[in-house]
């Protein structure tokens, strides 16, 4: 079952039917005809996103629903009929669009599709840079869509009214193409209610654009227009690394990493804009980006934070929220609609926190919030496409009809191909002849073993076994008994002796990928060290598990084992995967003990 909290603003949609209008105490969520004997795949919420007129769910098998306004004639939630796997959803104001596995994005809205705007379209197939169709990234902001590509660059689609779109033209009313706006751009930021936005280059340098009417852009009371149309430099924010900025109507949080002189990591607050009845934490407005300065906040650690149209809400560490802005619907969570400017802290006993706190995530709409339980997935398939355009992780390379070049993992190939060098030319000569859009196509049919494009399909079938599932493709490369074909390139040391690890799957199966392996690894050594203290088993037990996410039927479990293996859990963050590792540990020691 799924844990979720609503509180907050329930019309336009109305979430939960038989409730008030104004729900002021966080309540659990249950879906309409809820089935208990649905798959677990099908109720565990993924992501949600929250506009004015629309509630969109993303669930972990990649499908999504969509509650839409109570005026419309379809008040109960809709299934989103897209094709493809969904691996984000993004809801503004009278716009929503979903970001697929395989790069594609689809969206509808007056502002997109004028002719109809109740039907999903492909945007991203409307880039008109054939090379800059994939995209990585989608972010909305109140009536425009922006989208962030595989090659770093940042384009927009929709409404141009206050200078969103980021082009200085006063012409330029819409769009109902995607735009290019930037280069070289690592993240986007903005709010489901917001118009402006928020653009991170390759340099770490942040830029601008927008309505500013309360200095939500953070540019200093000196530049107070109502609209900057051209994108423009963030001059003074604050030192870190920007983790992430959410925007409001008239106001926007950053939240920054910073480092002490002992090199121990703190997240802290910080925000800009307009302080009556709005989300900013503090007593006055600011031009600039300044700290949110609460006691509340000095010995936890802000684990997600989350915006609305004027509230805002944290999670932190300790298993609290903290909030603050307006709460006119409720939509703090206080079980009143008293209005806070300053942080404040409330309990949230109706949730079972646990000490996978780190999987809980809120989510702001309009007038409405979200807490929800969302753990990380091992999506062998989605992890995979992923990867493979991540040049660092592979090992192989393929030129395209126009030079492009496409990288792949031979690891996977070769078994993929059955292991058959010929095989390996043979895709190469059919890559040769393709464009890069169809490139990458071939590599996610390989991939993800889903037919996405019948034509290269039946190109490539003779070639690739496709009857082999890429879960058992991933289990053939570590628990193949012929220990050359491993290629294992991840070694860690323990008590005198090296284990070698695949790195390619080991980063998967850890969620790794992100960021901690490249850490320890910035000598190239590919050497870990930390691992020492577990004994044989209690390695090997972690190992299969990584690669299989099994635990042996012969293994025998003991307490001491059990003690120790929390060292590897959660050094390699297997806390966060679905089944839970030291739960089936713990079943499994209870049943060997009965027997």
């Amino acid at each position: 079952m799924n844990d979720c909290l609503f509180f907050g603003w329930n019309q336009s949609p109305k979430l939960i039917k038989n409730e008030p209008d104004k729900i002021t105490k966080p309540i659990q969520f249950k879906f309409e005809n809820e089935n208990e004997n649905e798959n677990e795949n099908e109720k565990q919420i993924k992501q949600i996103s929250s506009g004015d007129f629309s509630t969109i769910f993303l669930f972990k098998n990649g499908k999504a629903i969509e509650y839409l306004n109570e005026n419309d004639s379809n008040q109960n939630p809709s299934k989103i009929q897209i094709e493809e796997n969904i691996q984000k959803v993004t809801v503004g104001n009278e716009s929503q669009a979903i970001l697929t596995i395989e790069g594609n994005v689809f969206a509808k809205g007056d502002d997109i599709n004028p002719k109809n705007p109740k039907e999903f379209i492909n945007i991203s197939s409307l880039i008109e840079d054939t090379n800059d169709r994939i995209i990585e990234d989608i972010v909305s902001g109140d009536n425009s869509i922006y989208l962030l590509t595989s090659n770093q660059n940042a384009y927009v689609i929709g409404s141009n009214d206050n200078g969103q779109l980021g082009f200085d033209s006063e012409t330029l009313k819409k769009t109902e193409k995607p735009i290019l706006i930037m280069k070289n751009v690592s993240k986007i930021f903005s709010g489901n209610c917001s118009l402006s936005f928020f653009l991170l280059n390759s340099n770490q340098e942040l830029f601008g654009c927008g309505y500013n009417s309360f200095g939500q852009l953070g540019l200093g009371e000196s530049r107070k227009e109502t609209k900057i149309q051209k994108l423009t430099k963030i001059q003074n924010i604050p030192k870190g690394e920007i983790i992430d900025i959410q925007c409001g109507f008239n106001h926007s949080i950053m939240l920054i990493e910073e480092e002490d002189e002992n090199e121990n990591s703190k997240r802290k607050l910080y925000s800009c804009g307009d302080y009556e009845c709005n989300g900013l934490g503090k007593n006055q407005n600011t031009y600039e980006f300044t700290e949110i300065k609460s006691s509340l906040f000095e010995n936890n650690n802000i684990l997600d934070i989350s915006v609305g149209s004027s509230h805002t809400l944290i999670l932190t560490s300790n298993s609290k929220m903290i909030v603050f802005g307006s709460n006119y619907y409720g939509q703090l969570g206080t079980g009143n609609t008293k209005y806070h400017k300053v942080p404040i802290q409330i309990e949230l006993s109706e949730l079972r926190f646990n000490e996978n706190i780190s999987n809980y995530h809120i989510s702001c709409g309009f007038y409405r919030s979200f807490l929800y339980y969302s753990p990380s997935f091992f999506n062998l398939e989605e992890d995979l496409i992923k990867l493979f355009r991540r040049k660092e992780f592979c090992d192989i390379s393929f030129k395209t009809e126009n030079g492009e070049i496409i990288e792949a993992h031979k690891l996977i190939l070769k078994y993929r191909l059955n292991q058959n060098q010929n095989q390996i030319e043979k895709l190469k000569e059919i890559i040769s002849k393709k464009s890069i859009k169809e490139s990458n196509q071939i590599f996610e049919m390989i991939y993800s073993n889903r037919i996405l494009n019948p034509k290269l399909y039946s190109e490539i079938k003779e070639i690739i076994n496709f009857n082999e599932k890429i879960e058992e493709t991933m289990k053939r490369i570590y628990l193949n008994e012929n220990e050359n074909e491993k290629e294992k390139d991840f070694i860690i040391e323990r008590k005198e002796k090296q284990y070698k690890f695949p790195k390619l799957i080991l980063i998967m199966r850890s969620e790794l990928y992100r960021g901690m392996f490249l850490s320890v690894t910035e000598d190239k050594s590919n050497k870990v060290t930390d691992y020492s203290e577990l004994s044989n088993k209690s390695f090997q037990i972690l190992e299969y598990w990584i690669y299989s996410n099994q635990i042996k039927e012969e293994i025998q479990i003991t307490q001491e084992i059990i003690d120790e293996i929390q060292i590897g859990i959660d050094y390699f963050q297997l806390n966060q995967t679905y089944p839970n590792l030291f739960d089936l540990l713990i079943n499994k020691f209870k049943n060997q003990n009965q027997n």
